[in-house]
């Protein structure tokens, strides 16, 4: 059983920075950062191969950076210049072959 806990979350002013930071339970090739916003589906943000190959989404390039230490079994997105559109819960993602796992989510808030 795959186990994910995420941490890192917070309130944060617009123009500002987070850092998320997800722990998983053994190595895992891919990975990845969702968010879901009230109302809305749950997303991509960004994701990450065990090669360190990376994927965003659109609206996060240029900003937020994904990155993975495999030794640690440690993944994390680094968030700067953050808008209030980015507020959302975060889920830590892996996917091991057909099955998707999730861990409980952070909530992010980006507001003055």
């Amino acid at each position: 059983q795959v186990q994910l806990v995420e941490s890192g979350g917070g309130l944060v002013q617009p123009g500002g920075s987070l850092r998320l930071s997800c722990a998983a339970s053994g190595a895992i090739l891919n990975m990845g950062w969702y968010r879901q916003a009230p109302g809305k589906q749950r997303e991509l943000v960004a994701s990450i191969t065990i090669s360190k190959r990376t994927n965003y989404t659109d609206s996060v390039k240029g900003r937020f950076t994904i990155s993975r230490d495999n030794a640690k079994n440690m993944m994390y997105l680094q968030m700067n210049s953050l808008k209030p559109e980015d507020t959302a819960v975060y889920y830590c993602n892996a996917k091991i072959l057909t099955r998707d796992y999730w861990g409980q989510g952070t909530q992010v808030t980006v507001s003055s």
